[in-house]
């Protein structure tokens, strides 16, 4: 089977490296596939979060999000099955007017603590169209074979 690879239109984003940033790579893709891109820590040496633990993990990067997009801060899988570390207010949405340091708030589920070091890679970058809407209010709302079937409702 033939592998076939979509051309993928680029956006350009500004990007601003902090002074405690310097001499870290720029977020990247990791792979042809990648839709995120890894954001590393911006810390001085070595940082440690205990079990239960949480603490928001600086980046060094400052980015301009195109108006109609956003981007997303999400864990990285390994380093929640290895260690238990998440991104806990996850996906962490960066909005079109934010220009702030790009935070990484880390969580340890894991039993014993998690230390990492400058320029590990710590969660991943993703930039995404978005829609905004406008409610309109009515009195009911169309039908639908679900109805009002809770969580887990497809399921039984």
């Amino acid at each position: 089977m033939k592998t076939v690879h979509a051309s993928l239109e680029k956006l350009r984003i500004q990007i601003v490296r902090l002074p405690h940033a310097m001499g870290l790579e720029l977020p990247s893709y990791q792979t042809v596939g990648s839709v995120g891109m890894d954001l590393r820590a911006a810390v001085r040496d070595t940082c440690t979060i205990p079990p239960g633990q949480r603490k928001a993990i600086p980046t060094g990067l400052s980015i301009w999000v195109p108006s109609g997009f956003e981007a997303q801060v999400r864990p990285r899988s390994g380093l929640a099955i290895s260690n238990g570390i998440l991104v806990l207010n996850s996906p962490g949405t960066i909005d079109s007017d934010y220009r702030g340091e790009i935070m990484v708030i880390l969580g340890n589920l894991g039993g014993r603590d998690f230390s990492f070091s400058r320029g590990d890679r710590i969660a991943q970058l993703v930039v995404s169209p978005v829609v905004q809407v406008s409610w309109e209010e009515v009195e009911c709302l169309p039908h639908s074979s679900r109805a009002s079937g809770g969580f887990g409702h497809t399921g039984r």
